[in-house]
């Protein structure tokens, strides 16, 4: 075949597979970015594509729609398509993330992985957004974004992530579909450590890391070894859950992870035939949480279905935000004017603050102190200022607000 007939036959398969198109974002495979080039040698045709923002079965219809097309060129007796491998040079790695925010919970069956997906989902409505799954022994993401691998590699080997509408998701559940998972200690660790570091990530504002259930060796060896902005932690108002979330978020303090907030799930059930809202459970548990509600979700249908960035309901989307103000003020606490600020002082200038503003409040006032320690003890020490027991000091409360800062509030008797 000549060579002006060669650049014949490539038009004409170019033409072809233009009718070709992402079933995702409808455009032809050449407006999305999928054909990297096309080789012609004699009547083979090459058509070398780069698919991997495709989840896998997407993929797969792409490149039968590409050969179905291709085949039907006059001229063709055989095509073939090959995968492009990209590069990783301008992949972002898990350091690049302006925000990285994990989801926590203390036990399973809350709606973790739900929440953590809907909350990336809302966050990709103004942000570039990835998803780790690293809930290794339960990886349930794949499932709801309703997505599948295979993982492809670039050139240097790294894993590049599944794409659905823009947004990056990484999984184990992607890359052992179907697979029971039993990995403990070292190896599950390992196995997360590696594609943490090594993923190639092609957004790189927020990324949203969906951990394990429970305080195990793999949540805080992660939350220590990622650049973790914050976490939000899932619960539902069963005082059980709550209890125990109370613990998961005083933990992650004690290991200097500042926590954003808890989501309470399942707060309410909203009858589909009246309209009438009712509690799941009796017990109004979520006064013992020592860390803000950022968003109190509903047992819900429209909660139930398929996570979209495109299409996101009005509590997810209010977390979103919620979620987003809580970064912007992570590792602050808000001390009122009025406050006792002693953080810093050195222990001969403590008391003599405290002595000094308590006597100088009159009864009935509030009385608020910020410290760099717990000060719980100090209740024993206005007691005696006040002359009166530590039970007439009501209410008197002392909340962590982040993992160095303490707030003790009360009412001078």
């Amino acid at each position: 075949m000549t060579e002006n007939a060669s650049t014949t036959l490539t038009d004409r398969v170019e033409a072809q597979l233009r009718s070709v198109r992402d079933p995702q974002a409808d455009l032809s495979v050449f407006e999305a970015g999928f054909v990297e080039d096309i080789a012609v040698d004699g009547s083979e045709v090459t058509v070398e594509a780069d698919l991997t923002s495709l989840d896998g079965d997407t993929s797969n219809q792409v490149i039968e729609a590409m050969l179905r097309a291709v085949d039907d060129v006059d001229g063709v007796e055989s095509v073939h398509v090959e995968s492009a491998t990209p590069s990783s040079e301008d992949r972002a790695s898990v350091e690049s993330f302006d925000h990285v925010i994990a989801v926590a919970s203390a036990k399973g069956g809350v709606g973790k992985s739900t929440t953590a997906t809907y909350l990336a989902c809302a966050l990709a409505a103004a942000n570039d957004v990835a998803l780790f799954d690293a809930d290794i022994h339960g990886p349930n993401v794949p499932g709801l974004l309703d997505v599948s691998g295979p993982v492809h590699s670039s050139d240097e080997g790294d894993p590049l992530p599944i794409r659905t509408d823009g947004m990056d998701v990484m999984s184990v559940g992607l890359m052992e579909d179907g697979a029971p998972l039993a990995w403990r200690g070292a190896m599950a660790h390992d196995a997360l450590d590696d594609l943490f570091t090594n993923t190639a990530w092609r957004n790189d504002d927020v990324l949203v890391v969906d951990l394990p259930p429970g305080t195990g060796d793999v949540v805080l060896t992660t939350l220590q070894e990622v650049p973790v902005d914050g976490v939000v932690v899932v619960t539902t108002p069963f005082h059980a859950s709550v209890s125990d979330t109370s613990r998961t978020v005083e933990l992650f303090r004690d290991n200097d992870v500042p926590v954003l907030g808890t989501v309470v799930n399942m707060a309410e059930y909203v009858c589909d035939c009246c309209g009438e809202p009712n509690d799941l459970f009796e017990d109004d548990a979520l006064g013992d949480l020592d860390a803000p509600v950022l968003a109190e979700l509903p047992f819900t249908h429209e909660l139930q279905g398929t996570p979209a960035p495109c299409d996101v309901p009005e509590a997810m989307a209010d977390l979103g935000d919620a979620v987003v103000d809580a970064v912007e003020t992570a590792g602050e606490v808000e001390v009122p004017d009025h406050a006792v600020d002693i953080r810093g002082l050195p222990p001969e200038d403590r008391k003599d603050r405290v002595r000094e503003a308590f006597t100088d409040r009159d009864g009935g006032e509030e009385f608020v102190l910020v410290s760099d320690r717990d000060p719980t003890p100090v209740g024993a020490f206005l007691g005696r200022l006040a002359e009166a027991p530590r039970e007439a000091f009501d209410p008197f409360e002392v909340r962590r607000a982040t993992p160095d800062d303490w707030v003790l509030e009360t009412v001078v008797p």
